[in-house]
């Protein structure tokens, strides 16, 4: 049943893939300006080599024929082109770009998942209580708040008022020099995480099940750790599955803010200078990401509710 749920779901991904990536492809080969006349700056070229120079990007082609061989040449080479501007391979420029917002995504998306859970079971346990109160007003203080404006705060309190930090990442790129921006990233994920707990768990605890246990005279850690959790998990973790490649994704603000060397300045110069290959490279690794975590977690499901079965 699971290998052939799991075989069912990869032959769903390839439409999805090719759909999300075309539509892509397409918006950013639509935006306005032309990369190649960008080429040559204020000096302008005459219509002959501007032609010439489009013809051997392959830009003259209509724009199916130009994601057919883009897309071939991910597939059969893992090839994804090169810039226009400087002719360097975008696997190059993925490639220093993406382990560092990996490394800040990971920060981010355990400081969501520890604190998110730990406030969320917190509050779910003491529901109408003082603790479950100030946690609500917390999350919903943070999520009030933009991204920009917690990183700045952030910056400021920690950078230049209280010197625990400096007001920037430097080129090393180290891990606990991530750890402000991390927060700020994870900073909005954490508050949903914290209040989708805390109301999963809220409600589960009415639940004839939780009172069944209980009339068991089964051990309040067994009830709480195995029974309530695993059951009040399953809409945490499919947040959780989704906002993995969100967190990658939206770490454009946050980069730009501690100046972190990642895919948020990649994605800024690209948008900036109509880099289409470099864009759209980027945007095709994250829709990779977004279809296996969303895989991962259908099947984590099962290990969460047993009762759960694939068909």
């Amino acid at each position: 049943m699971m290998g052939r749920y799991v075989a069912r779901r990869l032959l769903q991904m390839i439409p999805v893939f090719l759909g999300t990536t075309f539509l892509i492809f397409f918006m950013v080969y639509s935006l306005p300006g032309d990369p190649v006349a960008g080429l040559f700056g204020d000096k302008g070229v005459d219509p002959a080599t501007l032609a010439a120079k489009r013809h051997e990007l392959g830009l003259d082609l209509p724009i199916w024929e130009q994601y057919w061989n883009y897309m071939t040449n991910i597939v059969l080479h893992f090839d994804f082109g090169n810039q226009i501007r400087n002719g360097r391979p975008v696997t190059e420029v993925l490639g220093d770009a993406f382990p560092i917002t990996l490394q800040l995504a990971a920060l981010a998306f355990a400081f969501e998942l520890i604190f998110g859970i730990g406030l969320g079971v917190i509050a779910g346990l003491r529901a109408g209580r003082l603790a479950d109160n100030a946690i609500l007003i917390f999350t919903l203080l943070i999520i009030s708040i933009p991204v920009f404006v917690l990183g700045f705060i952030i910056k400021m309190v920690f950078a230049f008022e209280l010197g625990w930090m400096a007001p920037n990442v430097s080129n090393e790129q180290k891990w606990s020099e991530l750890i402000a921006p991390a927060i700020v990233l994870g900073g909005l994920s954490l508050a949903y995480v914290a209040r989708l707990t805390r109301t999963s768990m809220a409600e589960n605890l009415r639940a004839d099940y939780m009172r069944t246990a209980v009339a068991k005279g089964l051990p309040r850690r067994r009830i709480i750790g195995v029974h309530l959790m695993r059951n009040s998990m399953i809409p945490v973790v499919t947040f959780l599955g989704t906002d993995i490649g969100a967190l990658m994704g939206g770490a454009v603000v946050t980069e730009g803010i501690f100046n972190v060397k990642g895919i948020g300045g990649v994605i800024y110069e690209s948008i900036s200078r109509r880099e289409g290959t470099t864009l759209v490279g980027l945007v095709t690794v994250l829709v990779l990401v977004y279809l296996a975590t969303s895989l991962l977690i259908d099947l984590l499901y099962a290990v969460l509710d047993p009762r759960i079965r694939y068909a």
